[in-house]
């Protein structure tokens, strides 16, 4: 069993925000997971057994925002993200650490490192993640989010989040058009989706949708492991993971067959064999 906490990230003169942590303590090597948009810690219920089992202390929390986390107005952007991060292994004293970010949460991993080195860092996972950078652009012609489709997303979200919530978490769990999970899972996703709040969740969605990662990848250089479902649909890997692992020498690669964008609960064993054995290393 995980104890829960909260660290209080300081902002401001008079404001502070409270991110939801749980902590499976221990001494093993510490595993600091970052969940995707738009769910949150409980999302990484199927990894968090299996890395506990292989020996190691696991952590997760809920981004600001999301889940039981507090949900300020503002911070929205991953210098803040990263902020919170360090401040989360600060307040638990945390070294020789992996980073796991998943999807918008491999974001937090190459800005942590830009902004504050590698000194508490072991290793990084790069899980579904969204750098080097999403949005297609004149400067970023491989970029696999168009306007259009970052436009519509928007729009979705912003008319109806009850029915945008949904059709998102069947296209997160689903591989060339076909579902991948139980409805169970489906419905568990969109239960932690609706606990996001509404600012939050356009907010966060701006910021995995248009920062540029690629300078801040050139500054990765501990042990990097990149996974990646082959059939992602939502951030397909020619466009997301495979340029990551361009961008950081000696990066190993694991691309999930048939697996899609959730693929940490569609191929839950194999995403963590391959997880564990790298964390082994």
């Amino acid at each position: 069993m995980a104890d829960s906490t909260e660290v209080t990230v300081h902002r401001g003169l008079f404001k502070s925000v409270d991110l939801y942590v749980e902590d499976t303590g221990g001494t093993g090597r510490p595993v600091v997971l970052i969940h995707g948009w738009p769910l949150s810690g409980a999302s990484w219920s199927h990894q968090v057994p299996a890395l506990r089992g292989a020996g190691h202390r696991v952590v997760s929390y809920d981004r600001r925002g999301f889940g039981r986390s507090d949900k300020p107005s503002s911070g929205y952007d991953y210098d803040t993200f990263a902020e919170d991060l360090q401040s989360i292994l600060e307040a638990l004293d945390l070294r020789d650490v992996t980073l796991i970010g998943f999807s918008m949460g491999g974001g937090e991993v190459a800005r942590y490192i830009a902004k504050y080195g590698q000194d508490r860092l072991h290793s990084v996972v790069f899980a579904s993640a969204v750098p080097p950078y999403l949005a297609k652009s004149d400067d970023n012609p491989d970029g696999p989010l168009d306007k259009d489709t970052a436009a519509g997303m928007e729009a979705g979200l912003t008319k109806d989040r009850h029915a945008f919530f949904p059709q998102f978490v069947n296209d997160f769990f689903s591989a060339n058009g076909v579902l991948k999970v139980t409805p169970e899972d489906v419905a568990d996703a969109v239960a932690l989706a609706e606990q996001s709040d509404q600012k939050a969740a356009l907010g966060a969605m701006n910021a995995f949708a248009t920062t540029d990662f690629r300078d801040d990848l050139k500054k990765v250089t501990v042990p990097t492991l990149v996974i990646h479902g082959d059939s992602d649909g939502v951030v397909p890997f020619e466009g997301s993971g495979q340029r990551t692992a361009a961008a950081i020498p000696g990066s190993e690669v694991v691309v999930v067959r048939d697996a899609p964008h959730g693929v940490n609960v569609s191929h839950a064993e194999e995403w963590n064999a391959a997880v564990v054995a790298f964390l082994a290393k």
